[in-house]
């Protein structure tokens, strides 16, 4: 039975959907971090929120550690790259509070255009000070998206609802989705010029970080009101305070900062700034939502292999799943063979999929080729380190997709590229469901990937079968299934044979030995 930790305060209704799919489960909030590096190998999954730190430390410790769920969007608390090479999937929420993010920049930009917090202090400290607080109207005004994405397209559609003009710069933004949002796709430096307000909806990236830096703060229009829900980090807050004390932005709400919690920021007290507590998920609503998405997507994994909302693998749905576990078996099998084959001499690879194989993700059957190919590098390599593995060590990988209907109903084709050349081989599914392969180093042979197997290179010449099962049989070695190929009568020939025993080293050097052999290799699967 897998198990799962939840190590941050999160609604109950996550421990009862771990629960209610057979999950053991365990909440133990406040944990310090030598309390959890030391009872963190007991678990399958770690459910967090922004508290817990998923360290390079940490992963060290959680050896039998599969999956980290974050019930939210941020995941700046988890080391990805560390926890992609230990082969744990990272997964976020970034739906589950969308709304409530939206939502919040939306009420701190009708903050900043009425000055509503310093008018409330004002007004309950016993004052009346109808005629100082003058704010202006947001309808027919240009809203700046820095971000337009999830988020940053939810604020859109309300700014649009209140009348504005939305005007956004968003790499990933195509002009086809910008025309259904109903807004403008625009370059930054034109975003900077014609915004009343600007709002930012964008992950910290190094591309990202600072993106409204002093010299951008300057390009702005005078009297500019800017909004961070996002991230800390992406304003720089030392231009921004003076930005607001000359008058050139005429406001400022923020809900995130560079350090957190924001106890002590320069930025405090200068006028015109708005500052919430990192409140953009805090409602009733996103909570429960968020809870509820990690322990269902974690849930899905542990129990049946769907992956959901991954930031460090291709995602696979639960339904999907079960029809393509059997192609990525063959994948595996595929990678495996000519990983052990090939070696480290391998460069790139090059995987193509047609017939019925075509119609479905790739991806998946790309990472189990990867997971395969990769297991000469690392035993403990899986469907999600393998990719990192290959991108570090300089592996070009391609994927090909065939409409094309050929000798096989379904097909995947393994090509990897070396200094001696491009070496390929291919395998089908019998029955939907078996996987074999079907072709290898352009030679047709079909054979079952299994256990210990023998590879040999020979000669076709009369008696070789002969001689090499009574090696084996001397050696006390039984042959399971004895597969054959050959180019042509009298050419090159090649055997695959399965066997119950261990090929030690004096077994491989009696066959190498035998008249017309040119290669020798055991293979384990």
């Amino acid at each position: 039975m897998p198990k799962v930790l939840i190590s941050d305060q999160m609604d109950p209704k996550a421990a009862e959907i771990f629960r209610a799919n057979g999950i053991e489960v365990d909440e133990k909030p406040g944990l310090t971090k030598d309390e959890l590096k030391a009872i963190i190998g007991q678990y399958d999954g770690l459910a967090i929120r922004s508290a817990t730190k998923v360290t390079p430390d940490l992963l060290e410790a959680a050896t039998n550690l599969k999956v980290v769920g974050r019930a939210g969007i941020g995941v700046d608390n988890v080391d990805i790259p560390a926890a992609s090479a230990k082969g744990v999937v990272v997964m976020n929420t970034p739906f589950g509070n969308s709304i409530t993010t939206a939502e919040h920049a939306i009420a701190l930009m009708f903050a900043l255009a009425r000055e509503l917090p310093q008018a409330d202090a004002s007004t309950q400290s016993g004052k009346w000070e109808k005629n100082r607080f003058m704010g202006v109207e947001l309808t027919s005004k240009t809203l700046g998206l820095i971000g337009a994405g999830n988020i940053g397209s939810i604020v859109a559609d309300r700014a649009l609802g209140l009348k504005m003009k939305v005007v956004a710069f968003d790499p990933f933004l195509t002009p086809e989705r910008a025309v259904d949002l109903g807004i403008e796709k625009v370059e930054l430096d034109q975003l900077l010029a014609r915004a009343d307000f600007i709002t930012l909806h964008t992950p910290l990236t190094d591309q990202t970080r600072n993106i409204l830096s002093r010299d951008n703060l300057a390009k702005t229009k005078k009297g500019v009101r800017i909004i961070n829900c996002a991230r800390g980090g992406l304003i720089d807050e030392a231009a921004l305070k003076d930005a607001l004390d000359s008058g050139h932005v005429a406001g400022a709400a923020l809900d995130v900062f560079v350090e957190e919690p924001a106890k002590d920021n320069a930025l405090f007290g200068t006028p015109g700034l708005v500052a919430t507590p990192h409140l953009g998920a805090s409602t009733t609503e996103a909570q429960v939502n968020v809870a509820i998405q990690v322990a269902e997507q974690m849930s899905d994994y542990l129990t049946k292999g769907g992956v959901t909302n991954a930031l460090n693998m291709p995602s696979l749905s639960a339904e999907e799943a079960p029809k393509l576990r059997p192609y990525m078996e063959l994948a595996q099998e595929l990678g495996s063979l000519v990983g052990q084959l090939e070696g480290k001499n391998i460069t790139g690879v090059s995987i193509e999929v047609e017939g019925a194989a075509a119609q479905l993700n790739q991806k998946p059957i790309t990472g189990a080729v990867l997971a395969g190919l990769m297991r000469v590098y690392s035993q403990t390599v899986n469907m999600v380190n393998a990719p990192f593995l290959a991108k570090e060590r300089g592996l070009d990988v391609r994927e090909v997709r065939h409409d094309r209907e050929g000798d096989y109903h379904t097909l995947v084709r393994v090509t990897v590229q070396t200094p001696d050349g491009d070496r390929s081989v291919a395998g089908t599914l019998f029955g939907n469901a078996a996987p074999r392969l079907v072709e290898m180093f352009g030679i047709k042979v079909e054979a079952e990937l299994t256990g210990e197997m023998i590879y040999i290179v020979n000669e076709d010449t009369p008696g070789f079968i002969g001689r090499l099962g009574t090696l084996l049989g001397e050696a006390g070695i039984n042959i399971g299934t004895f597969n054959l190929g050959r180019r042509a009568a009298k050419g090159e020939a090649l055997a695959l044979v399965s066997v119950d025993g261990h090929i030690g080293e004096q077994v491989v050097a009696a066959i190498k030995a035998l008249p017309g052999v040119k290669r020798v290799k055991p293979l384990r699967f």
